[in-house]
């Protein structure tokens, strides 16, 4: 029987995986840092959608109700840093939501820049 040559070289896999562990667990954080991102950007859109539609209920609509219906729409972690702004005009109640992108996991910290999304609804007259 043949002995390899170099030696025993027993553990070389342990080894490597443990050479590249830290930038596996840095794809990683970056690929949830991501999806973090995306996440706020959708609860800014659906929330901005949810405040413009309740402005044109027909009882209690308006511009509170456009705030409140908003605001119940995203998580607690995230209302801390949000800001609701709803308006009208041209026949169009329209509802802003400005979050902050949560760092790694919200409640933890917040990145410098804002999400946006903004939403749209008519004005029905019901005459």
């Amino acid at each position: 029987m043949r002995r390899p040559l170099g030696g025993n070289d027993r553990g070389q896999v342990s080894v490597e995986f443990l050479g590249l562990l830290p930038l596996i667990l840095l794809v990683l954080v970056l690929l949830w840092q991501f999806v973090l991102v995306g996440y706020t950007y959708s609860l800014a859109a659906h929330s901005a959608d949810r405040g413009a539609r309740a402005a044109t209920a027909t009882e209690g609509g308006g511009a509170g109700a456009c705030r409140t219906a908003a605001e119940d729409q995203l998580p607690a972690a995230w209302r801390a840093g949000a800001s609701t702004s709803c308006g009208t005009g041209s026949g169009l109640w329209k509802a802003t939501v400005r979050i902050k992108v949560p760092v790694l996991f919200p409640g933890a910290g917040d990145f410098p820049w804002t999400v946006t999304g903004t939403a749209g609804a008519a004005k029905e007259d019901r005459g």
